[in-house]
């Protein structure tokens, strides 16, 4: 049994986007930590380099990217990566993550997070290409699980993939809490299960986020607040795995900085009330510790 106190709650960081840069300059905001999105600073100027430089200085940083098309049968851009590298070390993140998917084809990119299939042939392919990513980097990287609408024939669940693909390639996970109630809703399966199935060893960060709920199916959208029932998932991923870095995303419809920091205070609460109570939302006590 693991006993937590008040010190011991999860940091709790933020998107960092345009609408709401002057804000962190003006003043401190009460998040730990930004996360910023990689393609969007791998220019040599510009304003929002500027705005990032100046934000830094305040504020412990994550890169979070979409573009490594770790799942591709394309090569490696080593002419992305080195940018990706190159934007490391100038803002030195405490975390470089990408996803779990392929994102172009035949040298061209489609600007979707599309996913792979679970398989040993694809655990084997993927995690050599993260292997490779990270010799260049000369650091570890962290893959985010992604949502997923349609259910295929597969050997093994998306849990066990994503567990087996961070073993092999040594590498963290970002555990999107949305992203598993998102395709637990759109294919049927109990998203707990997919929790209980990751290797606790290896869960570095997990995403909160909202989508748009059509009532027989779910899409990722970012344009929503964070809704009760992946609190819940939270409060239980919590449970599961400690005090984890957790971030805040927003990316359409987004309101003003005092709205957002909100839902961060709110996670923050729940952490607290899972760690230090001993708790989950439901009142049911349970022990604490990891869970495999």
């Amino acid at each position: 049994m693991t006993s937590y106190t008040q010190d011991s709650i999860p940091s709790v960081g933020l998107g960092l986007r345009p609408e709401h840069f002057q804000d962190f300059i003006a003043s401190k905001q009460p998040v730990d930590w930004l996360e910023v999105l990689t393609d969007n600073y791998l220019v040599p100027g510009g304003k929002p380099l500027y705005f990032l430089d100046r934000i830094r200085q305040d504020y412990p940083v994550a890169m979070h990217g979409v573009a490594m098309n770790l799942g591709s049968l394309d090569p490696l851009d080593f002419d992305y990566l080195h940018q990706v590298r190159e934007l490391s070390h100038r803002i030195d993140p405490f975390i470089i993550s990408d996803h779990l998917c392929w994102t172009g084809f035949n040298h061209r990119r489609l600007y979707d997070l599309l996913p792979l299939p679970y398989t040993e042939e694809a655990i084997q392919h993927v995690a050599e290409r993260i292997m490779r990513v990270q010799d260049f980097l000369g650091r570890r990287l962290t893959i985010e699980n992604l949502s997923a609408y349609l259910e295929a024939t597969s050997p093994m669940t998306e849990w066990a993939f994503v567990r087996d693909v961070a073993r092999t390639a040594d590498c963290d996970l970002l555990v999107d809490i949305n992203n598993i109630y998102v395709s637990s809703r759109n294919q049927g399966f109990d998203p707990s299960n997919y929790l209980r199935g990751l290797d606790p060893l290896r869960v570095r960060q997990f995403h909160l986020a909202g989508h748009t709920d059509f009532g027989n199916h779910c899409i990722d959208t970012h344009d929503h607040p964070v809704c009760d029932a992946v609190w819940d998932l939270y409060a239980e991923a919590v449970h599961l795995f400690g005090p984890i870095p957790t971030l805040l995303e927003r990316d359409d419809q987004i309101p003003e900085l005092d709205v957002l920091l909100l839902e961060v205070q709110k996670a923050r609460d729940i952490a607290a009330h899972i760690l230090v109570d001993g708790t989950l939302e439901t009142g049911e006590s349970r022990p604490l510790g990891v869970t495999v």
